[in-house]
């Protein structure tokens, strides 16, 4: 998921995304909108609140990837680094004394 995603898999379908704008759908250049659709085709609902919608479960999954609430590894400094770090630093903070 890292990475670059493949767009551009649906023949005649464009969909864009502006941090000021949101999600934006076109299909062969005319506006289009998104849409909930169960499986035997009825209409859940359709128009901006889907695209604000999705757009705030993939902004939010983004801000968890960020945050290391996602899929991370996480890896701490071993002890003897921490420790010339800290040391380090109160060294030249007395310099500067």
């Amino acid at each position: 998921m890292i990475g670059h995603q493949q767009t551009g898999v649906i023949q005649g379908v464009v969909i864009t995304a502006v941090s000021h704008e949101g999600l934006r759908v076109s299909v062969d250049g005319k506006p289009a909108r998104l849409a909930i659709v169960l499986d035997d085709g009825t209409v859940v609902i359709a128009g901006d609140e889907v695209a604000r919608e999705a757009e705030a479960v993939a902004v939010n999954c983004y801000r968890n990837m960020l945050q290391g609430k996602g899929f991370l590894r996480v890896l701490s400094l071993p002890l003897e680094h921490s420790d010339a770090k800290a040391i380090k630093q109160q060294s030249s903070l007395r310099k500067n004394r």
